[in-house]
């Protein structure tokens, strides 16, 4: 027999037997992960505010531009940019603008000579107008030029 007696190889192996965690610990553990895959992993995205696809007859003119409800742009596919919040206050403008014309889906004719056309869905409808089309409601003048101004400013784009 050892020296510390049968009791000694009791105590080591107690050591190495770990205690289970109780049940609240787990369920605490388990929604901490839950959090943090939800908030680590880009699970929640901001509702779009408007998506415009504009054509025209100049180089450059055709553009997509998809603005969400925190300020994200995307300029043609590529990666979300971040408007300024004067611009964010006036497209969240554009958008509360333009639910009465979109819910009716206008589309208006082009004019004798555009440049720029716009197609511009939103969560009520879409909208359809050139930048020379007649009876314009003042919304659509406020977006072509948010469109102008979001692509130069933040899209880095010529027009």
């Amino acid at each position: 027999m050892s020296r510390a007696g049968p009791s000694a190889g009791r105590r080591w192996a107690r050591r190495l037997v770990r205690p289970r965690p109780s049940w609240r610990w787990r369920a605490l553990g388990a929604g901490l992960a839950a959090a943090g895959s939800v908030a680590g992993c880009g699970g929640i995205r901001a509702p779009d505010l408007f998506l415009v696809q504009r054509t025209g007859t100049v180089p450059g003119a055709r553009l997509t531009l998809l603005v969400n409800e925190e300020g994200g742009v995307r300029c043609n596919g590529g990666p979300t940019l971040k408007l300024a919040d004067p611009q964010l206050v006036e497209a969240r403008g554009i958008q509360e603008d333009l639910r009465d014309p979109a819910s009716k889906h206008i589309s208006l004719p082009p004019g004798p000579q555009p440049v720029f056309s716009y197609r511009v869905r939103e969560e009520s409808g879409s909208v359809s107008f050139s930048d020379d089309s007649s009876g314009q409601p003042k919304v659509f003048h406020r977006l072509a030029l948010f469109v102008l101004q979001t692509a130069q400013r933040v899209c880095h784009l010529p027009i």
